[in-house]
């Protein structure tokens, strides 16, 4: 019997045994992991990560906040890893532990981190320093990329004149063509490399000047896109350069040769207004602001330079007025009893001034000559029908230039029909046809004294008044001796 008890004693026991050990060791036990996936040096949350372990338990993704959570991981060690398209995949060693949660923030960064830099361009065309170049410059260059990583090129312009800086940007070949630079100045660039991964690399700085502006006496405007643009040309009408940019509708330039400027008429919103510049086109300059240039029809309204170039006398309805070229000074001159002053012109000789009026629609014509206290000396025009102006008073002050219709046609839409170009002698009171070769059916418009004042310069157009002009020169004692300078071309001034 004693045998028995110890039998069933020691059987106790040994279950006692097995059964506290399963208590205390727990092979299979469940844990979790979670956390969030930022952008490496930034912070910001990343989505849509894949999130798994290896060896595998489950796959998760990131949501919009960067948040995951991994359940029910069998505890154990694991590499962690974070995978996106675009993005460099990340691992990292845990430990999932029983009945525990587990956090770990995971920092990714773009797959390009590895990426190498572009070198820096290499200028070579123009060469640094290079002078007596034309306004349009070819610039050429050279960069490589270790990566092989597709380039894009910035061109940073500036020049000695100012501190404003031009950039073209989004080049992607290694040349770029710059144009409508200024003559005489001397200009600098720089380009900048990028590989759209790294920060861009700049290259050296090279300059080049271009050369002085050539001597080009007669100016004139043009269309062109919807945009009058003034031009200026050699005498023989060969090399013509845009002055003025498209963008704006520039007209009627008038060219002081004292001081080597051209005044002229731009369009400001509604109105329009005085401007100077230089006489390649640069340093343009608003002259007047609070009152602007009108009449009945602005291709026809005309002003004239002041005082060996310091002023400018211009029209406004039925009032002149003088401008100092700073903008300064504007003082009324002149007024009408009730026309409209339409053209004006002074010799610096003489201090007499040249006016053309008219009426609301263009007609009822007065050309007359005014001295400095606005009194009337002489009458050209006066009592004839039809459209008429175009004046210009010779150096002298001796005689007059001006045009007018001799069909004495008046309609609404002031289209002329036999306009004709005459000069006016002050001493014999006559004026004297210019226009004997003028071909039937045509006009001849605007004209104006040459430099040394033997020939004149003019436009001639068919009297359809939808036809292209051309500008032509005639000498005043061989009439018969009409020269084509300048197609598709209009009010040209010639100093």
């Amino acid at each position: 019997m004693k045998e028995f008890i110890i039998k069933i004693i020691s059987v106790f026991i040994i279950l006692v045994t097995i059964s506290c050990s399963e208590d205390t060791i727990d092979l299979e036990g469940l844990g979790s992991v979670k956390g969030k996936v930022v952008k490496k040096g930034t912070n910001e949350p990343l989505e849509n990560v894949k999130i798994s372990t290896n060896p595998s338990s489950s796959t998760v993704f990131t949501n919009k906040d960067g948040v995951y959570k991994l359940d029910n991981v069998p505890s154990g060690e694991y590499s962690l890893s974070g995978q996106r398209e675009g993005l460099s995949a990340v691992f990292k060693p845990i430990t999932v532990l029983s009945g525990k949660e587990l956090e770990v923030v995971l920092e990714m960064d773009i797959e390009t981190a590895s990426n190498r830099p572009p070198s820096a361009a290499t200028l070579s065309i123009p060469t640094d320093n290079a002078i007596d170049l034309p306004v349009e410059v070819k610039l050429v260059w050279s960069a490589s990329d270790p990566d092989k990583d597709v380039l894009s090129y910035k061109v940073s312009l500036r020049n000695e004149d100012n501190s404003n800086i031009e950039i073209f940007e989004n080049i992607t070949d290694t040349t770029y063509t710059l144009s409508g630079l200024s003559y005489g100045v001397k200009y600098f660039w720089q380009v900048s490399t990028s590989d759209d991964i790294n920060d861009p690399v700049n290259s050296n700085i090279y300059a080049f000047k271009t050369a002085s502006a050539p001597n080009n006496r007669i100016i004139f405007t043009r269309l062109v896109n919807g945009n009058s643009v003034i031009y200026s040309a050699e005498e023989v009408g060969t090399t013509q350069i845009a002055l003025t940019p498209e963008t704006k509708n520039s007209f009627r330039p008038r060219r002081n040769p004292f001081t080597k400027k051209i005044a002229f008429l731009q369009s400001v919103g509604s109105q329009i207004h005085l401007f100077t510049m230089n006489e390649d086109g640069s340093q343009i300059k608003q002259v007047t602001s609070t009152i602007g240039v009108s009449g009945f029809n602005l291709e026809e309204i005309d002003f004239s330079w002041d005082a060996n170039g310091s002023k400018i006398l211009f029209p406004n309805q039925d009032k002149l007025y003088t401008i100092n070229v700073d903008g300064s000074g504007l003082s009324l001159v002149y007024q009408t009893t009730g026309n409209l002053i339409t053209e004006v012109d002074k010799n610096e000789n003489t201090g007499v001034i040249a006016l053309k009026t008219n009426d609301l629609n263009g007609y009822s014509v007065q050309i007359f000559t005014i001295d400095g206290a606005g009194t009337i000396q002489n009458t050209i025009l006066t009592g004839v029908t039809g459209a008429a102006g175009g004046i210009n008073l010779s150096v002298d002050g001796t005689k007059l230039l001006y045009c007018q219709d001799m069909s004495g046609s008046e309609n609404s839409t002031y289209r002329q029909l036999d306009t004709r170009v005459f000069i006016y002698d002050f001493g014999t009171t006559t004026s004297t046809d210019l226009s004997t070769d003028r071909t039937a059916g045509t006009n001849d418009l605007d004209p104006r004294f040459s430099p040394n004042e033997a020939s004149i310069i003019f436009v001639n157009t068919s009297n359809d008044g939808i036809s292209a002009k051309t500008v032509y020169t005639v000498p005043i004692l061989d009439l018969d001796d009409r020269t084509k300078v300048l197609d598709n071309a209009t009010m040209p001034d010639w100093e």
